[in-house]
């Protein structure tokens, strides 16, 4: 067993804790729109170049079943299609349309409208201490996801 220093085993605590309240945050912020979170992180997912349902489950921390249905549903909106995978022929990707890319794009454009009024709240140096840990922050989601 992996011994820590309590302090980043405290901090790992907070730093958990953060994430999961912001993940509350965010999936909450446009109601009013056309896509759930889900929806719009399997979208955004697939942006740059098709992925197989099954790494799409798993980047997503779902069951492929559950995954699948998603999909069914974009493919319904002409949001995303399915096409052979050029790896193997047995096998399909999940790739975004022109018209899942436009709903991506103005989801983004009114979440992110909607994230700056809030961070308007904050003072200078928070806005500061926030731009300074992103790239920490950025750094810990690509060791996790080697």
């Amino acid at each position: 067993m992996n011994t820590f220093d309590p302090r980043l085993l405290d901090l790992a605590q907070e730093f958990r804790e953060s994430l999961r309240l912001g993940v509350y945050m965010f999936r909450r912020l446009d109601p009013e729109g056309d896509l759930t979170a889900a929806q719009l992180s399997l979208l955004s997912m697939i942006s740059d170049g098709g992925l197989r349902v099954g790494d799409i489950a798993k980047n997503l921390g779902i069951k492929v079943p559950s995954a699948t249905e998603q999909i069914i549903k974009l493919e319904r909106a002409d949001l995303v299609t399915r096409q052979p995978d050029p790896d193997d022929s047995r096998a399909v990707q999940v790739a975004i349309t022109k018209t899942g890319t436009a709903a991506v794009e103005s989801a983004n454009q009114r979440r992110n409208a909607m994230v700056a009024q809030l961070l308007q709240g904050l003072s200078k140096q928070e806005i500061e201490q926030l731009a300074a840990a992103l790239p920490v922050i950025s750094k810990i989601n690509s060791s996790f996801q080697n």
